[in-house]
């Protein structure tokens, strides 16, 4: 079962134990597990909800003090869990397991002019560690995702989810033993706070890799400390640029979706970016449809002049600072800025961006051409929202989180992200001269 207020060092070691039986168990076991695991989270819906209301129920009452309770209410939405998503996190495992298996994948092969024959073959990372804030759903996910590619995984959630994530854990590791994996499989670690992380952050010995999913804190965090390889699964800072030439009605429907379909998550849209030929057009038509959604809007002076001419009683506009271009604000707030060219757009987005989605609307190829090749992010989008960077969109099954950095995964981390590759060489007696 899931290992719970056990020393980090005892965790990683039965893990690390846990990932060699499991980098040589067939597929048919670890999807078979994936299915007890499935079926396990629809029979223990109530107390996954008991314990996920208990977390509600203090994240609420932290809301009640703060002082954003927009923020607080990004934060709900995060953290909370009811029978519908419950029941699609289950699909999301039922998913993964028609996934094709990427362990043992001949990923190149030949034979060498010395008659030897090379293969390359992905197998499993070994042991993956996922420190993640605030979303129970992660601890199910990246467990599917990690038994799925063969390798073991240490969960560490937030404080603000403690409940949800010892139960959906308990129920994760407790379904995946029964069905034939090793014990130490799934594992999670909580209550040591920052001294925690550190300690789980060096265990090289035993720990392949990190994926923290969270905001810039977390990083920073495990930047200062990290001596196991790490990928960043991090912010989200996402422009949505409409070009002069875009459809405005398509605009529209970008922009109101990217950032009021669900504002709380990393592919949502931060900044808004409108070619200064079309921004009194746009804003007139996107600006109303924020408010109504409840969006606050931080403007620069340009796009500040033009929302103080739309008729909009509940229009909510301040002007923006400096900082307001580089936060991702996780919350119904926008920042929105009017620029001269596709060029002063993408380079706004080099200045301010986290490297993750981008997206420009637009009928000019060239445009659409100068802004997929100028911007630097793992997702750049051509007519279309950036609410699509997803693993479950992209048709991964689910996912560990979107790196936003370069080496080895970008984007969406899904199987083959979780999976490295060795040369399996073999001969007739060879020698080398």
């Amino acid at each position: 079962m899931a290992t719970l207020a056990t020393s980090v060092v005892d965790v990683c070691a039965e893990a690390k134990r846990a990932a060699r039986v499991l980098a040589q168990t067939d597929t048919a076991v670890r999807d078979g597990a994936l299915e007890a695991i499935a079926a396990a989270l629809e029979e223990r819906l109530e107390e996954i909800l008991a314990a996920n209301e208990r977390d509600m129920a203090a994240a609420r009452e932290a809301g009640a003090r703060a002082a954003e309770p927009r923020a607080g209410d990004a934060l709900l939405d995060r953290l909370r869990l009811d029978e519908g998503r419950v029941r699609a996190i289950a699909r999301a495992v039922r998913q993964i397991v028609a996934l094709e298996d990427p362990v043992g994948e001949v990923i190149d092969g030949h034979r060498l002019p010395n008659g030897l024959d090379v293969r390359k073959v992905r197998v499993p990372l070994g042991v993956v560690a996922v420190v993640y804030e605030a979303r129970p759903n992660v601890t199910v996910d990246a467990s599917a995702l990690c038994l799925k590619s063969g390798n073991a995984i240490v969960l560490r959630g937030s404080s603000s989810a403690a409940h949800s994530n010892a139960v959906l854990a308990h129920v994760v590791a407790e379904a995946a033993v029964a069905a034939g994996l090793p014990e130490g499989c799934v594992s999670l670690v909580a209550g040591g706070g920052r001294a925690e992380l550190a300690e789980l952050a060096t265990q090289k010995d035993t720990v392949d890799l990190i994926i923290p999913r969270g905001g810039e804190g977390l990083k920073d965090a495990l930047q200062a400390v990290a001596t196991v390889p790490v990928i960043y699964a991090a912010s989200g800072n996402c422009h949505v640029y409409v070009d002069d030439s875009a459809d405005l009605d398509h605009a529209q429907a970008i922009v109101v979706n990217a950032k009021t379909q669900r504002p709380g998550v990393c592919n949502a849209a931060e900044t808004l970016l409108v070619h200064e030929r079309i921004a009194a057009q746009l804003l007139a038509r996107v600006l109303p449809a924020l408010a109504a959604a409840g969006v606050v809007v931080r403007a620069d002076p340009r796009s500040h002049a033009i929302a103080s001419s739309c008729a909009t009683p509940d229009l909510m506009i301040e002007n923006a600072g400096d900082e307001d271009w580089a936060t991702e604000y996780l919350a119904p707030v926008i920042a929105v800025a009017v620029v001269d060219c596709v060029e002063d757009a993408i380079e706004h987005i080099a200045s301010y961006g986290s490297g993750h989605s981008e997206a420009i609307v637009t009928r000019e190829l060239a445009a659409a051409r100068a802004f997929q090749l100028g911007v630097d992010a793992a997702c750049v989008y051509v007519n279309a929202s950036t609410r699509f960077t997803d693993g479950g969109e992209f048709g991964m099954g689910a996912e560990i989180g979107n790196s936003t950095q370069k080496l080895h995964a970008r984007g969406p981390i899904g199987l083959r992200e979780l999976c490295t590759f060795k040369y399996l060489i073999e001969g007739d007696g060879h020698v080398r001269a």
